[in-house]
């Protein structure tokens, strides 16, 4: 098993903690979360905010309307299904018969080459992408649907649906920004993954031991890894999700 030097850990979310252990170039913010917010957002995006804050809610918004059942279902399945797609996303290639096996160090024909590392990583990110915007679609729907039901309920519950779909369209652009980093900070752990195998077998056949490895080692490793950080980013981009369904669950 190819072995990754461990790395200080880091406070914060799963994901920001996830990165900085496995590419080691991500640094806690020193900026308190009011101080990121205050740059994250222009004059007209505070404007508008002030305005969800401090207006009239929509009219008709005194419904004392409770969460349907529904609604929680249909939030669980929403993750359910993004949950699978990021497993499938991140599963390897079916195993060859005849090839499951250790091979021995000295046939180093297995080794993946730099050619072809390359395309395993340009496969991954692609799968990456798509996983995030697979995320972005089906959670902002669903945002929007929460929103809905919270407008029908009370003044105050209308002003936070409000409050909501500015923050969404303020700090989206910003959040799209930060998340697609994500696969460049991945390609650092992955080739870091890729070399330290390469250095293995090469220090085995200079010494002549009689080692053997697993083919595609690092490779699985990586996309158990990145299986991690998906995961860890569909907790992030749900966590709307999961203050709106709060909020609904009030009376």
């Amino acid at each position: 098993m190819v072995q990754v030097p461990q790395r200080a850990a880091f406070s914060g979310p799963t994901l920001v903690r996830l990165l900085a252990g496995l590419s080691g170039v991500v640094t806690e913010a020193p900026q308190s979360l009011s101080d990121r917010l205050s740059q994250w957002l222009g004059w007209t995006d505070a404007i508008a905010l002030s305005t969800a804050l401090n207006g009239n809610p929509p009219a008709g918004a005194d419904d004392m309307r409770v969460i349907d059942s529904d609604e929680n279902t249909l939030c669980t399945r929403a993750r359910t299904s993004l949950t699978n797609t990021i497993a499938g996303a991140c599963q390897s290639a079916p195993a060859k018969r005849g090839r499951s096996a250790p091979v021995p160090v000295q046939l180093a024909a297995f080794e993946v080459a730099a050619r072809d590392a390359a395309a395993h990583y340009a496969e991954c990110r692609q799968r990456y992408l798509s996983a995030q915007q697979l995320m972005e679609m089906d959670i902002g729907n669903l945002r929007g649907r929460l929103r809905t039901l919270l407008a029908e309920k009370t003044p105050a519950m209308a002003r936070l649906a409000e409050v909501d779909a500015v923050m969404e369209q303020a700090l989206g652009s910003r959040e799209r920004s930060l998340l697609a980093g994500v696969p460049a900070l991945l390609k650092v752990h992955f080739e870091r993954l890729h070399e330290a195998e390469h250095r293995a077998l090469s220090e085995a056949q200079t010494s002549g031991e009689p080692a053997t490895v697993t083919p595609g080692a690092w490779l699985n490793l990586f996309r158990k890894d990145m299986q991690s950080v998906l995961l860890a980013e569909l907790e992030v981009r749900f966590q709307p999700v999961e203050g709106l369904l709060a909020a609904l669950r009030t009376r």
